[in-house]
């Protein structure tokens, strides 16, 4: 029996690459919201290590819990790299418990539930399975990558384009990547108003950027290829 392959990453594995990605974060008790940038910190076991800002009511707050931890929301936001409309391409909630550790400033939040936000749809995440899921290999090197691709000079994304049913791309007034994992490459197509995405997934997933450039120029010599019809894909959200 052929066993499916994946060609996109799971729900964990998209909210593990944002909390690996992320440089900022709001965090929501009881006393306010604080914005925190650059001072968090992933565990392995899925656990956060936090910089507690200088304008927190942190302090005063657990002084008055009855267990010594804090009720939070953590909120993180997957922004493309690249100028887009609809840029937020999804938003991570973690609702936990938040806990002095370690020196003066640091504290543990441990999370009890989450939510995976993409387009109109959302998808709630099993702690062990975010602290199960391994972070995209790319998630580092992502804008550089996206960046270089959407360059004028290269046209990349047109040329991949020609892979794609001929049906999505009527009305398609500009080409632009947006996402890019070790499973594929997404494709933002605009129109006059809105636009769709769509996944061109390599031929295996990839671990670092050298098996990347491989798999584009798998792609590109797919699509230059006279009489060669593209693989079937769908819309992606």
């Amino acid at each position: 029996m052929k066993v499916s392959r994946r060609t996109e990453p799971t729900t964990a594995e998209r909210a593990r690459s944002i909390l690996a990605a992320a440089s900022s974060l709001t965090v929501t008790t009881e006393g306010g919201r604080n914005k925190l940038v650059d001072a968090h910190t992933v565990q392995s076991s899925g656990l956060l290590t936090l910089d507690e800002p200088r304008a927190s009511h942190w302090r005063s707050d657990l002084a008055q819990a009855s267990r010594g931890e804090l009720a939070a929301d953590l909120e993180f936001t997957d922004v493309a790299p690249i100028a887009v409309r609809r840029r937020v391409r999804a938003r991570l909630t973690l609702r936990g418990h938040l806990a002095a550790r370690g020196p003066a400033g640091s504290w543990q939040f441990r999370p009890f539930r989450g939510a995976l936000a993409l387009g109109g749809d959302i998808t709630r995440i099993d702690p062990e399975e975010l602290a199960a899921a391994k972070p995209d290999p790319l998630a580092p090197y992502e804008a550089d990558l996206l960046a270089h691709l959407d360059a004028a000079r290269t046209d990349t994304a047109t040329r991949l384009a020609a892979l794609l049913p001929a049906g999505l791309l009527l009305g398609v007034t500009r080409i632009r990547p947006v996402r890019l994992d070790r499973y594929g490459l997404v494709l933002r197509l605009e129109h006059t108003r809105g636009g769709t995405d769509a996944r061109l997934p390599f031929s295996a997933p990839v671990s670092h950027c050298g098996q990347v450039r491989r798999e584009l120029r798998a792609l590109l010599a797919r699509a230059a290829a006279p009489g060669r019809p593209g693989r079937r894909l769908r819309a992606c959200s």
